[in-house]
């Protein structure tokens, strides 16, 4: 009987340990946007976050849709981020996606994207973070006016 109570008081101990986060993680902005087009066409950049709260975590990994002007251009699933995310600071998060040339019109597509001098570029999806342990999946749904470097 004393084992069964000492055993119920450790995990509620321990349960009551473990919680989200007391504030959300915030999507900041992205910076850094480079497409390259050697070889398989990439999209890379940066993710700046901020993590309000005085406890850090890490990023395990990303689902991401990538839109550009409105189509969509690629997808980022990593589950293999080892990000440590410091306490209440930011923190940035890089990222790479190959970009469907057939989703975006092809070469005309391309084409098009070379004579724009600006493109709107939407990140739809979440982010995995451990926090305390616990996973917490931060959602993204962020859009920008972006000046592509070739």
């Amino acid at each position: 009987m004393i084992r069964v109570l000492s055993l119920l008081i450790i995990l509620s101990l321990v349960l009551s340990s473990c919680h989200k986060p007391d504030k959300d993680i915030e999507f900041r902005y992205v910076r850094d946007v480079v497409a390259d087009a050697a070889g398989d066409p990439m999209l890379r950049g940066k993710a700046v976050l901020f993590n309000p709260n005085k406890v850090g975590g890490k990023l395990r990994g990303a689902e991401l849709d990538i839109y550009i002007n409105g189509k969509k251009a690629g997808r980022l699933e990593r589950d293999d981020y080892e990000l440590k995310i410091p306490a209440n600071a930011e923190f940035e998060v890089p990222f790479e996606v190959k970009v469907n040339l057939k989703e975006l019109g092809g070469l005309n597509g391309i084409l098009g994207m070379l004579g724009a001098r600006k493109f709107d570029i939407r990140y739809v999806g979440k982010l995995k973070l451990l926090y305390k342990g616990i996973p917490v999946k931060v959602p993204v749904d962020h859009q920008s006016e972006v000046k592509l470097r070739f």
